[in-house]
This record gives C-alpha cells, structure tokens and sequence, in this order.
C-alpha cells in the first residue's frame, strides 16, 4: 500500500516502469488478501481446505489470478528493463506509458481467464477421478496446465533478460574503457543490476520452488487425503507462507530500494507532518 501510494501521489513517478511497479504492488496486494480469505476458511472450517468443497474454488481462483499476475508483472518488468537498456542509444524505439498500460491490461486478462478456468467448469467437484489433493476440488492436470509453462515463464526469461542487460553493460563499459572515458558509472549500474538480478532469482526460488515440488507430488501421489494427514497439508501452508513473503520481498527488491521512491516517499511524510503543524496552530 505505500508503493501504491507513492507512486500514485507523485506525478514525476508516472513513467513506464513506474506503472508496472505499482501494478506488482497491486498483484502482490491482490494475493495477499485472497490468501488471508483461504486462512479465514481454515480457521473457520478446516474440514473444506483438506477434502475440498465448492466454497473453495472461488478463493483458490482468485488466489491463482493472484500469482499469475505477479510472475507476468515480474517477468514484464525484467523486459522492460532490458528494452531500457538496450534500445538507450537508440531513437527509433521508446517504451511510452501505452506500452506499459497495454501490458498490464494483457497480464490482468490472461492472469484472469487462467485462473478462472475451475470457476468456468474444469475441476472435480462431481468427480474424484484425478482430483488435487492439494488443492481439491481442483483437477490435477490442471494445476501441471498451470504451473509448469508459468514456472519456466519465471525463471527463463528473468534470467536471459538480466544476463542480457549486464553484458550490454559490460561491453559498453569495456568501449568506453578503450576509447580512455571514465567507467564508474556503467561499473556501479552492473553491480547493482547483478545485484538485484540475485535478489530476484533467490526470491522466486524460495517462494515459487516449494509450491512446483507440491503439483509435481500431487500429480505422482496415489494416496488419499487420511493417509497424508497432516504433513502434507503443513507443507502447503508453508508453501502458501512462502508465496505471501514473495509479495513482501517484491516492494522491497524492486521499489524500496529505489532512491527516488525513498526520497518522495519521505517528502510526503513530511507534507503530511507540515499539514498537521498548521493545522494545529
């Protein structure tokens, strides 16, 4: 919510890439509160979240939407950096606002239609033939539909688009190095482009890795639910814990480290505490 915030109240914060971290802040929002509804339902009724029941595929729908948004959102912005960077020295191609908005209006709508697919009629309510046991009443093979391309969609990509911006880095910092310039500049921006390129990898691993090995198990597991109590079932909610930590490690990774989101985010305590001090005389 302070991402949003920040990038909402300052105008000079509206650029391309500014648009796509608000709208990770946004996914990461959106799944952190479809993920307290699915606790809200163990808490309440725990018997649903291991058997299943129909009052949990509308929560583990939007949960889906959720992660889906955030891994295009990552894999969007890791793009968009790299276009930044390699299209820098040229003219004839610039990342404008409408780039930036098409693409989350695209990631929001096949994040959607993705995970709404069990709300439209692809799941095992009426059958137990290849149910998750998991995540029942969703169909296993439409958890390895879903997880498996997305997986390699988030870690492929991410990984060619941040090695390719720091070898675009290097080589022009090795130009500027023959021709006797100065390098300190492009040396600081591939320390912290390989940096944070670390960040991301270790963050998704731990966060999304665990929950792959769950659908993997779930599609090679011929036990029934009785038989797996409660180990399995610890294990998903760590796996749920871990997707949350991923929506609070994604501001920190990408936008709080920013100088300039830390510099309006300060300026704005500080006209909010300048507003209350003449409020008050």
């Amino acid at each position: 919510c302070t991402v949003i915030f920040t990038r909402l109240a300052t105008k000079d914060l509206h650029k391309p890439i500014s648009i796509l971290f608000c709208n990770l802040a946004v996914s990461d929002l959106f799944s952190s509160f479809s993920g307290f509804w699915i606790s809200m339902l163990f808490i309440t009724n725990p018997d649903i979240t291991i058997f299943g029941s129909k009052d949990m595929l509308a929560p583990y729908a939007l949960y889906t939407t959720s992660i889906l948004s955030t891994i295009y959102n990552l894999v969007s912005i890791g793009v968009e950096r790299y276009l930044a960077v390699a299209e820098s020295m040229r003219t004839r191609f610039r990342i404008a606002r409408n780039h930036s908005i098409a693409v989350v209006f695209i990631n929001w709508v096949l994040a959607f239609f993705l995970g709404c697919l069990p709300l439209m009629g692809w799941n095992c309510l009426d059958t137990e033939k290849s149910v998750s046991v998991l995540y029942s009443p969703f169909c296993v093979n439409y958890l390895i539909f879903i997880a498996i391309p997305n997986c390699v969609v988030a870690f492929i990509i991410p990984l060619f688009t941040y090695l390719g911006i720091i070898i675009i880095l290097r080589k022009r910092k090795l130009r500027m190095k023959a021709c006797g310039q100065a390098t300190g500049t492009y040396k600081s921006a591939e320390i912290q482009v390989a940096r944070t390129s670390i960040f991301i990898w270790l963050l998704a691993l731990i966060s999304y890795a665990p929950f792959f090995a769950g659908v993997i198990f779930d599609a090679t597991n011929h036990q029934c639910h009785i038989d797996l109590y409660p180990g399995v079932y610890i294990f998903r909610n760590c796996t749920a814990m871990l997707i949350t930590i991923n929506c609070l490690g994604n501001p920190l990774i990408y936008t709080l480290k920013l100088k300039t989101l830390g510099a309006k985010l300060k300026a704005l305590q500080c006209l909010s505490i300048n507003r209350v001090r003449a409020c008050t005389i």
